[in-house]
Protein backbone atom coordinates (compact mmCIF):
# COMPACT_ATOMS: atom_id res chain seq x y z
CA UNK A 1 0.00 0.00 0.00
CA UNK A 2 2.82 2.39 0.90
CA UNK A 3 4.46 1.57 -2.42
CA UNK A 4 1.25 2.42 -4.32
CA UNK A 5 0.92 5.75 -2.47
CA UNK A 6 4.53 6.63 -3.18
CA UNK A 7 3.95 6.14 -6.89
CA UNK A 8 0.72 8.17 -6.81
CA UNK A 9 1.87 11.08 -4.65
CA UNK A 10 4.67 12.28 -6.90
CA UNK A 11 6.30 15.68 -6.60
CA UNK A 12 3.88 17.43 -8.96
CA UNK A 13 0.68 15.85 -7.61
CA UNK A 14 0.21 18.04 -4.48
CA UNK A 15 0.57 21.20 -6.56
CA UNK A 16 -1.93 19.97 -9.15
CA UNK A 17 -4.59 19.12 -6.62
CA UNK A 18 -3.88 22.19 -4.49
CA UNK A 19 -4.33 24.49 -7.48
CA UNK A 20 -7.46 22.60 -8.59
CA UNK A 21 -9.08 22.85 -5.15
CA UNK A 22 -8.23 26.57 -4.80
CA UNK A 23 -9.69 27.44 -8.21
CA UNK A 24 -12.75 25.29 -7.53
CA UNK A 25 -13.40 27.11 -4.23
CA UNK A 26 -13.26 30.49 -6.00
CA UNK A 27 -15.59 29.28 -8.75
CA UNK A 28 -18.04 27.72 -6.30
CA UNK A 29 -18.93 31.20 -5.02
CA UNK A 30 -18.71 32.98 -8.38
CA UNK A 31 -20.90 30.44 -10.21
CA UNK A 32 -23.68 30.33 -7.62
CA UNK A 33 -26.38 30.22 -10.28
CA UNK A 34 -24.67 27.97 -12.87
CA UNK A 35 -22.34 25.38 -11.36
CA UNK A 36 -22.93 22.70 -13.97
CA UNK A 37 -19.71 23.62 -15.83
CA UNK A 38 -17.68 23.39 -12.59
CA UNK A 39 -19.28 20.03 -11.77
CA UNK A 40 -18.37 18.59 -15.17
CA UNK A 41 -14.80 19.88 -14.86
CA UNK A 42 -14.36 18.26 -11.44
CA UNK A 43 -15.73 14.97 -12.81
CA UNK A 44 -13.10 15.25 -15.55
CA UNK A 45 -10.45 15.75 -12.84
CA UNK A 46 -11.70 12.65 -11.03
CA UNK A 47 -11.41 10.65 -14.25
CA UNK A 48 -7.76 11.61 -14.72
CA UNK A 49 -7.13 10.78 -11.06
CA UNK A 50 -8.37 7.25 -11.78
CA UNK A 51 -6.01 7.11 -14.76
CA UNK A 52 -3.13 8.11 -12.46
CA UNK A 53 -4.22 5.41 -9.99
CA UNK A 54 -3.97 2.92 -12.84
CA UNK A 55 -0.43 4.18 -13.52
CA UNK A 56 0.46 3.57 -9.86
CA UNK A 57 -0.95 0.04 -10.04
CA UNK A 58 1.19 -0.72 -13.10
CA UNK A 59 4.24 0.66 -11.30
CA UNK A 60 3.66 -1.55 -8.23
CA UNK A 61 3.38 -4.59 -10.51
CA UNK A 62 6.75 -3.73 -12.04
CA UNK A 63 5.42 -2.68 -15.44
CA UNK A 64 7.28 0.62 -15.34
CA UNK A 65 7.13 1.48 -19.07
CA UNK A 66 3.36 1.20 -19.12
CA UNK A 67 3.13 3.07 -15.81
CA UNK A 68 5.24 5.94 -17.16
CA UNK A 69 3.09 6.25 -20.28
CA UNK A 70 -0.18 6.18 -18.34
CA UNK A 71 1.18 8.72 -15.85
CA UNK A 72 2.16 11.07 -18.70
CA UNK A 73 -1.37 10.73 -20.07
CA UNK A 74 -2.78 11.57 -16.62
CA UNK A 75 -0.52 14.64 -16.43
CA UNK A 76 -1.88 15.74 -19.79
CA UNK A 77 -5.41 15.43 -18.44
CA UNK A 78 -4.56 17.22 -15.19
CA UNK A 79 -3.12 20.10 -17.20
CA UNK A 80 -6.28 20.33 -19.33
CA UNK A 81 -8.38 20.47 -16.15
CA UNK A 82 -6.24 23.25 -14.66
CA UNK A 83 -6.40 25.24 -17.90
CA UNK A 84 -10.18 24.91 -17.92
CA UNK A 85 -10.46 25.97 -14.26
CA UNK A 86 -8.09 28.88 -14.88
CA UNK A 87 -10.19 30.05 -17.83
CA UNK A 88 -13.39 29.82 -15.78
CA UNK A 89 -11.80 31.74 -12.90
CA UNK A 90 -10.54 34.51 -15.19
CA UNK A 91 -13.70 34.96 -17.30
CA UNK A 92 -16.43 34.00 -14.82
CA UNK A 93 -15.01 35.34 -11.52
CA UNK A 94 -12.22 37.94 -11.87
CA UNK A 95 -13.25 39.94 -14.95
CA UNK A 96 -16.91 40.33 -13.80
CA UNK A 97 -15.59 41.84 -10.56
CA UNK A 98 -13.90 44.48 -12.72
CA UNK A 99 -17.18 44.98 -14.65
CA UNK A 100 -15.59 43.53 -17.79
CA UNK A 101 -17.69 40.97 -19.67
CA UNK A 102 -15.85 39.78 -22.80
CA UNK A 103 -17.64 37.54 -25.34
CA UNK A 104 -17.95 33.90 -24.31
CA UNK A 105 -16.38 32.85 -27.56
CA UNK A 106 -13.13 34.62 -26.53
CA UNK A 107 -13.01 32.46 -23.41
CA UNK A 108 -13.41 29.34 -25.53
CA UNK A 109 -10.64 30.41 -27.92
CA UNK A 110 -8.11 31.13 -25.17
CA UNK A 111 -8.89 27.87 -23.40
CA UNK A 112 -8.50 25.90 -26.65
CA UNK A 113 -5.18 27.65 -27.38
CA UNK A 114 -4.07 26.70 -23.85
CA UNK A 115 -5.06 23.08 -24.52
CA UNK A 116 -2.99 23.01 -27.72
CA UNK A 117 0.10 24.55 -26.09
CA UNK A 118 -0.09 22.18 -23.13
CA UNK A 119 -0.53 19.18 -25.41
CA UNK A 120 2.57 20.20 -27.43
CA UNK A 121 4.57 20.68 -24.20
CA UNK A 122 3.67 17.23 -22.94
CA UNK A 123 4.44 15.66 -26.32
CA UNK A 124 7.85 17.41 -26.22
CA UNK A 125 8.53 15.84 -22.80
CA UNK A 126 7.51 12.48 -24.24
CA UNK A 127 10.15 12.76 -27.01
CA UNK A 128 7.81 13.50 -29.93
CA UNK A 129 9.48 15.41 -32.81
CA UNK A 130 7.33 18.54 -32.96
CA UNK A 131 8.87 19.91 -36.19
CA UNK A 132 7.69 16.90 -38.17
CA UNK A 133 4.36 16.99 -36.42
CA UNK A 134 3.89 20.65 -37.29
CA UNK A 135 4.63 20.03 -40.97
CA UNK A 136 2.27 17.07 -41.08
CA UNK A 137 -0.44 18.94 -39.19
CA UNK A 138 -0.19 21.86 -41.62
CA UNK A 139 -1.08 19.58 -44.52
CA UNK A 140 -3.87 17.96 -42.52
CA UNK A 141 -5.16 21.40 -41.50
CA UNK A 142 -5.27 22.55 -45.13
CA UNK A 143 -7.24 19.46 -46.16
CA UNK A 144 -9.64 19.79 -43.24
CA UNK A 145 -10.11 23.51 -43.87
CA UNK A 146 -11.01 22.89 -47.52
CA UNK A 147 -13.44 20.13 -46.58
CA UNK A 148 -15.06 22.15 -43.76
CA UNK A 149 -15.04 25.63 -45.24
CA UNK A 150 -18.74 26.20 -44.50
CA UNK A 151 -18.30 25.17 -40.87
CA UNK A 152 -15.17 27.28 -40.52
CA UNK A 153 -17.05 30.22 -42.07
CA UNK A 154 -19.74 29.84 -39.41
CA UNK A 155 -17.14 29.63 -36.65
CA UNK A 156 -15.24 32.69 -37.86
CA UNK A 157 -18.55 34.51 -38.35
CA UNK A 158 -19.57 33.78 -34.76
CA UNK A 159 -16.19 35.00 -33.57
CA UNK A 160 -16.48 38.24 -35.56
CA UNK A 161 -20.06 38.88 -34.37
CA UNK A 162 -19.05 38.68 -30.74
CA UNK A 163 -15.74 40.50 -30.97
CA UNK A 164 -17.14 43.55 -32.79
CA UNK A 165 -20.39 43.55 -30.72
CA UNK A 166 -22.53 43.90 -33.84
CA UNK A 167 -24.96 41.46 -32.18
CA UNK A 168 -25.58 40.80 -28.52
CA UNK A 169 -27.85 38.50 -26.56
CA UNK A 170 -31.20 40.27 -26.11
CA UNK A 171 -30.99 42.39 -29.29
CA UNK A 172 -34.09 42.58 -31.48
CA UNK A 173 -33.15 41.90 -35.10
CA UNK A 174 -34.76 41.57 -38.51
CA UNK A 175 -33.05 39.28 -41.03
CA UNK A 176 -34.75 38.52 -44.36
CA UNK A 177 -38.24 37.37 -43.31
CA UNK A 178 -37.22 36.59 -39.70
CA UNK A 179 -37.82 39.06 -36.87
CA UNK A 180 -37.21 38.38 -33.20
CA UNK A 181 -34.88 38.51 -30.21
CA UNK A 182 -31.35 37.04 -30.19
CA UNK A 183 -31.21 34.31 -27.53
CA UNK A 184 -27.96 32.50 -28.44
CA UNK A 185 -24.72 33.26 -30.28
CA UNK A 186 -22.80 30.01 -30.68
CA UNK A 187 -19.73 29.04 -32.67
CA UNK A 188 -21.77 27.75 -35.59
CA UNK A 189 -25.09 29.63 -35.46
CA UNK A 190 -27.13 32.44 -33.95
CA UNK A 191 -30.57 31.60 -32.54
CA UNK A 192 -33.45 34.07 -32.89
CA UNK A 193 -36.69 33.67 -30.91
CA UNK A 194 -39.63 35.06 -32.91
CA UNK A 195 -42.82 36.54 -31.49
CA UNK A 196 -44.59 33.31 -32.45
CA UNK A 197 -42.38 31.36 -30.05
CA UNK A 198 -40.31 29.85 -32.89
CA UNK A 199 -36.56 29.43 -32.46
CA UNK A 200 -34.91 30.19 -35.81
CA UNK A 201 -31.31 29.02 -36.21
CA UNK A 202 -29.30 31.19 -38.64
CA UNK A 203 -25.75 30.11 -39.67
CA UNK A 204 -23.24 32.77 -38.68
CA UNK A 205 -21.77 32.83 -42.19
CA UNK A 206 -25.13 34.01 -43.56
CA UNK A 207 -25.28 36.84 -41.03
CA UNK A 208 -21.79 37.95 -42.04
CA UNK A 209 -22.60 37.86 -45.76
CA UNK A 210 -26.06 39.49 -45.59
CA UNK A 211 -27.57 42.64 -44.17
CA UNK A 212 -29.47 42.42 -40.88
CA UNK A 213 -31.21 45.13 -38.87
CA UNK A 214 -30.78 45.66 -35.12
CA UNK A 215 -33.97 47.22 -33.72
CA UNK A 216 -33.71 49.83 -30.93
CA UNK A 217 -29.98 49.41 -30.31
CA UNK A 218 -29.45 50.76 -26.79
CA UNK A 219 -25.68 51.12 -27.36
CA UNK A 220 -26.43 53.85 -29.92
CA UNK A 221 -28.80 55.69 -27.59
CA UNK A 222 -31.93 54.57 -29.46
CA UNK A 223 -34.62 54.01 -26.82
CA UNK A 224 -37.42 52.82 -29.07
CA UNK A 225 -38.55 51.69 -32.52
CA UNK A 226 -40.44 54.09 -34.76
CA UNK A 227 -43.65 52.61 -36.15
CA UNK A 228 -45.93 53.82 -38.95
CA UNK A 229 -49.74 53.84 -38.92
CA UNK A 230 -51.31 54.59 -42.32
CA UNK A 231 -54.76 56.03 -43.06
CA UNK A 232 -56.55 57.99 -45.82
CA UNK A 233 -58.79 61.06 -45.45
CA UNK A 234 -60.88 62.77 -48.11
CA UNK A 235 -59.54 65.85 -49.92
CA UNK A 236 -62.40 67.91 -48.49
CA UNK A 237 -60.61 68.01 -45.10
CA UNK A 238 -57.66 70.37 -44.73
CA UNK A 239 -54.42 68.41 -44.13
CA UNK A 240 -53.35 70.81 -41.37
CA UNK A 241 -56.51 69.98 -39.41
CA UNK A 242 -55.99 66.22 -39.80
CA UNK A 243 -52.34 66.43 -38.72
CA UNK A 244 -53.06 68.61 -35.68
CA UNK A 245 -56.04 66.50 -34.55
CA UNK A 246 -54.25 63.14 -34.77
CA UNK A 247 -51.00 64.37 -33.22
CA UNK A 248 -52.84 65.96 -30.29
CA UNK A 249 -55.03 62.89 -29.69
CA UNK A 250 -52.12 60.41 -29.58
CA UNK A 251 -49.83 62.71 -27.59
CA UNK A 252 -52.48 63.24 -24.90
CA UNK A 253 -53.76 59.66 -24.74
CA UNK A 254 -52.33 57.18 -22.22
CA UNK A 255 -51.38 54.23 -24.45
CA UNK A 256 -49.16 51.52 -23.01
CA UNK A 257 -45.80 50.90 -24.72
CA UNK A 258 -45.96 54.23 -26.61
CA UNK A 259 -43.12 56.64 -25.78
CA UNK A 260 -43.97 60.23 -24.87
CA UNK A 261 -40.55 61.38 -26.12
CA UNK A 262 -39.96 61.73 -29.02
CA UNK A 263 -43.60 62.77 -29.48
CA UNK A 264 -45.77 61.20 -32.21
CA UNK A 265 -45.86 62.99 -35.53
CA UNK A 266 -48.36 62.87 -38.38
CA UNK A 267 -47.40 63.64 -41.97
CA UNK A 268 -49.24 63.82 -45.28
CA UNK A 269 -47.36 61.28 -47.37
CA UNK A 270 -48.97 61.39 -50.80
CA UNK A 271 -51.99 62.35 -52.89
CA UNK A 272 -53.74 59.13 -53.82
CA UNK A 273 -56.89 58.41 -55.81
CA UNK A 274 -59.77 60.15 -54.06
CA UNK A 275 -57.94 60.93 -50.80
CA UNK A 276 -54.74 62.06 -49.08
CA UNK A 277 -52.61 59.31 -47.56
CA UNK A 278 -51.34 60.09 -44.04
CA UNK A 279 -48.87 58.35 -41.75
CA UNK A 280 -48.79 58.62 -37.97
CA UNK A 281 -45.29 57.88 -36.68
CA UNK A 282 -44.81 56.97 -33.03
CA UNK A 283 -42.03 55.37 -30.97
CA UNK A 284 -42.58 51.85 -29.64
CA UNK A 285 -40.82 51.13 -26.33
CA UNK A 286 -40.75 47.31 -26.36
CA UNK A 287 -40.59 45.57 -29.78
CA UNK A 288 -42.18 42.44 -28.29
CA UNK A 289 -45.71 43.93 -28.47
CA UNK A 290 -45.54 45.65 -31.86
CA UNK A 291 -48.85 44.50 -33.35
CA UNK A 292 -50.99 44.97 -30.19
CA UNK A 293 -49.58 48.49 -29.72
CA UNK A 294 -50.19 49.33 -33.39
CA UNK A 295 -53.78 48.17 -32.90
CA UNK A 296 -54.25 50.36 -29.81
CA UNK A 297 -52.87 53.40 -31.65
CA UNK A 298 -55.21 52.75 -34.60
CA UNK A 299 -58.17 52.66 -32.17
CA UNK A 300 -57.24 56.10 -30.85
CA UNK A 301 -56.67 57.49 -34.35
CA UNK A 302 -60.07 56.17 -35.47
CA UNK A 303 -61.82 57.68 -32.44
CA UNK A 304 -60.11 61.06 -32.95
CA UNK A 305 -61.15 61.16 -36.60
CA UNK A 306 -64.73 60.17 -35.71
CA UNK A 307 -64.97 62.94 -33.09
CA UNK A 308 -63.89 65.42 -35.74
CA UNK A 309 -66.59 64.10 -38.07
CA UNK A 310 -64.16 62.60 -40.63
CA UNK A 311 -64.39 59.13 -42.09
CA UNK A 312 -61.54 56.95 -43.31
CA UNK A 313 -61.52 57.36 -47.09
CA UNK A 314 -62.03 54.30 -49.26
CA UNK A 315 -60.37 53.74 -52.66
CA UNK A 316 -62.40 55.00 -55.60
CA UNK A 317 -64.17 52.13 -57.24
CA UNK A 318 -67.37 51.32 -59.12
CA UNK A 319 -69.98 49.56 -57.02
CA UNK A 320 -73.47 48.28 -57.77
CA UNK A 321 -75.61 49.40 -54.85
CA UNK A 322 -79.10 48.34 -53.84
CA UNK A 323 -81.10 51.44 -52.94
CA UNK A 324 -82.61 51.33 -49.48
CA UNK A 325 -86.25 52.24 -49.07
CA UNK A 326 -87.41 55.37 -47.30
CA UNK A 327 -89.15 53.19 -44.72
CA UNK A 328 -85.87 51.47 -43.83
CA UNK A 329 -84.03 54.76 -43.41
CA UNK A 330 -86.85 56.08 -41.26
CA UNK A 331 -86.66 53.04 -38.95
CA UNK A 332 -82.90 53.47 -38.54
CA UNK A 333 -83.39 57.17 -37.79
CA UNK A 334 -86.10 56.46 -35.21
CA UNK A 335 -83.94 53.88 -33.41
CA UNK A 336 -81.07 56.37 -33.13
CA UNK A 337 -83.47 59.11 -32.00
CA UNK A 338 -84.91 56.86 -29.27
CA UNK A 339 -81.37 56.13 -28.07
CA UNK A 340 -80.66 59.86 -27.80
CA UNK A 341 -83.95 60.55 -26.03
CA UNK A 342 -83.12 57.89 -23.43
CA UNK A 343 -79.78 59.59 -22.86
CA UNK A 344 -81.49 62.96 -22.37
CA UNK A 345 -84.29 61.68 -20.13
CA UNK A 346 -82.07 61.01 -17.12
CA UNK A 347 -80.36 64.42 -17.13
CA UNK A 348 -81.67 66.80 -14.46
CA UNK A 349 -80.51 69.87 -16.37
CA UNK A 350 -83.04 69.21 -19.16
CA UNK A 351 -85.94 68.28 -16.86
CA UNK A 352 -87.74 71.63 -17.48
CA UNK A 353 -87.96 70.88 -21.23
CA UNK A 354 -91.12 69.52 -22.81
CA UNK A 355 -91.15 66.26 -24.78
CA UNK A 356 -91.14 68.18 -28.04
CA UNK A 357 -88.21 70.33 -26.97
CA UNK A 358 -86.25 67.25 -25.88
CA UNK A 359 -86.96 65.63 -29.25
CA UNK A 360 -85.70 68.76 -31.02
CA UNK A 361 -82.61 68.66 -28.82
CA UNK A 362 -82.04 64.97 -29.62
CA UNK A 363 -82.04 65.78 -33.32
CA UNK A 364 -79.21 68.23 -32.77
CA UNK A 365 -76.89 65.97 -30.78
CA UNK A 366 -73.58 65.03 -32.44
CA UNK A 367 -71.91 61.64 -31.86
CA UNK A 368 -68.48 62.05 -30.20
CA UNK A 369 -66.63 58.79 -29.38
CA UNK A 370 -63.49 58.70 -27.20
CA UNK A 371 -60.93 55.91 -26.79
CA UNK A 372 -59.59 54.90 -23.37
CA UNK A 373 -56.96 57.42 -22.33
CA UNK A 374 -58.28 60.29 -24.45
CA UNK A 375 -58.48 63.73 -22.82
CA UNK A 376 -62.12 64.74 -23.29
CA UNK A 377 -61.74 68.31 -22.02
CA UNK A 378 -58.96 70.40 -20.45
CA UNK A 379 -59.11 72.42 -17.26
CA UNK A 380 -59.22 76.10 -18.19
CA UNK A 381 -60.31 75.49 -21.79
CA UNK A 382 -63.21 77.51 -23.22
CA UNK A 383 -65.71 75.27 -25.04
CA UNK A 384 -69.39 76.17 -25.59
CA UNK A 385 -70.76 72.65 -25.51
CA UNK A 386 -71.51 69.79 -23.13
CA UNK A 387 -71.10 66.00 -23.37
CA UNK A 388 -73.70 63.36 -22.53
CA UNK A 389 -72.02 60.04 -21.62
CA UNK A 390 -74.05 57.24 -23.23
CA UNK A 391 -71.63 54.40 -22.31
CA UNK A 392 -68.29 53.99 -20.56
CA UNK A 393 -66.89 56.19 -17.82
CA UNK A 394 -64.40 59.03 -17.37
CA UNK A 395 -62.18 60.34 -14.58
CA UNK A 396 -62.45 63.94 -13.35
CA UNK A 397 -58.97 65.39 -12.74
CA UNK A 398 -58.23 68.71 -11.01
CA UNK A 399 -54.89 70.50 -11.13
CA UNK A 400 -54.18 72.23 -7.81
CA UNK A 401 -52.31 75.54 -7.54
CA UNK A 402 -49.14 73.60 -6.65
CA UNK A 403 -49.26 71.96 -10.11
CA UNK A 404 -50.20 68.47 -8.91
CA UNK A 405 -53.12 66.77 -10.66
CA UNK A 406 -55.55 64.75 -8.55
CA UNK A 407 -58.60 62.66 -9.38
CA UNK A 408 -61.68 64.09 -7.66
CA UNK A 409 -64.47 62.04 -9.18
CA UNK A 410 -65.78 59.69 -11.87
CA UNK A 411 -68.37 60.44 -14.58
CA UNK A 412 -70.45 57.26 -15.20
CA UNK A 413 -72.69 56.35 -18.12
CA UNK A 414 -75.85 58.49 -18.17
CA UNK A 415 -74.12 61.55 -16.70
CA UNK A 416 -73.35 64.90 -18.29
CA UNK A 417 -70.41 67.31 -18.00
CA UNK A 418 -69.48 70.67 -19.50
CA UNK A 419 -72.89 72.24 -18.82
CA UNK A 420 -71.34 75.43 -17.40
CA UNK A 421 -69.52 75.97 -20.68
CA UNK A 422 -72.74 75.46 -22.66
CA UNK A 423 -74.94 77.65 -20.50
CA UNK A 424 -72.58 80.46 -19.38
CA UNK A 425 -69.44 80.19 -21.52
CA UNK A 426 -67.32 79.65 -18.38
CA UNK A 427 -63.94 77.90 -18.80
CA UNK A 428 -63.70 74.23 -17.84
CA UNK A 429 -63.11 73.81 -14.10
CA UNK A 430 -61.58 70.30 -14.41
CA UNK A 431 -59.90 67.95 -16.88
CA UNK A 432 -61.87 64.86 -17.94
CA UNK A 433 -60.04 61.72 -19.15
CA UNK A 434 -61.71 58.62 -20.61
CA UNK A 435 -61.06 55.58 -18.39
CA UNK A 436 -62.52 53.21 -20.99
CA UNK A 437 -63.91 53.56 -24.49
CA UNK A 438 -66.62 56.22 -24.08
CA UNK A 439 -69.57 56.89 -26.38
CA UNK A 440 -70.76 60.49 -26.01
CA UNK A 441 -73.20 62.91 -27.56
CA UNK A 442 -72.13 66.53 -27.88
CA UNK A 443 -74.58 69.44 -27.64
CA UNK A 444 -73.30 72.77 -28.96
CA UNK A 445 -74.55 76.23 -28.00
CA UNK A 446 -76.11 76.67 -31.45
CA UNK A 447 -78.12 73.46 -30.98
CA UNK A 448 -79.70 74.73 -27.75
CA UNK A 449 -79.99 78.44 -28.56
CA UNK A 450 -83.35 78.26 -30.39
CA UNK A 451 -85.05 76.46 -27.51
CA UNK A 452 -83.89 78.79 -24.75
CA UNK A 453 -84.67 81.89 -26.83
CA UNK A 454 -88.23 80.61 -27.41
CA UNK A 455 -88.72 79.97 -23.68
CA UNK A 456 -86.44 82.22 -21.59
CA UNK A 457 -88.04 80.99 -18.37
CA UNK A 458 -86.12 77.70 -18.82
CA UNK A 459 -82.95 79.59 -17.90
CA UNK A 460 -84.24 80.25 -14.36
CA UNK A 461 -85.03 76.56 -13.76
CA UNK A 462 -81.66 75.48 -15.12
CA UNK A 463 -79.77 78.00 -13.00
CA UNK A 464 -80.78 76.13 -9.82
CA UNK A 465 -79.31 72.88 -11.18
CA UNK A 466 -76.11 74.61 -12.24
CA UNK A 467 -75.76 76.33 -8.86
CA UNK A 468 -75.92 72.94 -7.15
CA UNK A 469 -73.24 71.62 -9.51
CA UNK A 470 -71.03 74.63 -8.69
CA UNK A 471 -71.48 73.97 -4.97
CA UNK A 472 -70.41 70.35 -5.42
CA UNK A 473 -67.31 71.34 -7.38
CA UNK A 474 -66.32 73.95 -4.80
CA UNK A 475 -66.79 71.40 -1.98
CA UNK A 476 -64.51 68.87 -3.68
CA UNK A 477 -61.87 71.51 -4.34
CA UNK A 478 -62.08 72.73 -0.74
CA UNK A 479 -61.29 69.21 0.42
CA UNK A 480 -58.08 69.50 -1.57
CA UNK A 481 -57.27 72.82 0.19
CA UNK A 482 -58.25 75.18 -2.55
CA UNK A 483 -60.07 78.37 -1.57
CA UNK A 484 -63.04 79.27 -3.75
CA UNK A 485 -63.47 78.41 -7.42
CA UNK A 486 -61.66 80.28 -10.16
CA UNK A 487 -63.25 78.68 -13.18
CA UNK A 488 -66.96 78.88 -12.33
CA UNK A 489 -69.12 81.95 -11.66
CA UNK A 490 -69.72 82.59 -7.97
CA UNK A 491 -72.76 84.04 -6.17
CA UNK A 492 -75.35 81.23 -6.37
CA UNK A 493 -78.11 80.68 -8.87
CA UNK A 494 -78.95 84.38 -9.28
CA UNK A 495 -75.47 85.14 -10.60
CA UNK A 496 -75.57 82.07 -12.81
CA UNK A 497 -78.99 83.09 -14.18
CA UNK A 498 -77.57 86.50 -15.08
CA UNK A 499 -74.64 84.83 -16.88
CA UNK A 500 -77.02 82.57 -18.85
CA UNK A 501 -79.11 85.53 -19.98
CA UNK A 502 -76.02 87.47 -20.96
CA UNK A 503 -74.50 84.50 -22.81
CA UNK A 504 -77.62 83.77 -24.87
CA UNK A 505 -78.71 87.41 -25.21
CA UNK A 506 -82.00 86.93 -23.33
CA UNK A 507 -84.07 89.85 -22.05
Amino acid sequence: MDSLLSHLWRDETPYIFGAALLLSALLFRALAGSRATLKHTLLFLAFWLLVDVAAGVFAVRGELTIAAGVHQLALLGFGLVLIRLSGLTLFRALLPLLHVRPPRILEDILVIVGYIIWAMVRMGYAGVDLSGLVATSAVITAVVAFAMQDTLGNVLGGLALQLDNSLEIGDWVRFDDVSGRVVEIQWRYTAILTRNGEKVVVPNSQLMKSKFTVIADGDLGVQGWRRWIWFNIDYAVAPAQVIATVERAIAEAEIGNVAKTPPPSCVAMEFSDGSIRYALRYWLIDPQDDDPTDSAVRVHVFAALARAGWRIALPDQTLHLVKESDAHRERVHERELEKRLRALSGIELFAPLSDGERRTLAERLVAAPFAAGDVMTHQGAVAHWLYIVASGEAAVMWQAPDGQQRQIGVIPAGAVFGEMGLMTGAPRSTTVVARADVECYRLDKSGFEDIIRARPEIAEAMSHTLAERVRQIEAMQAQLRREGSENVPAGGYAAILERIREFFGLP
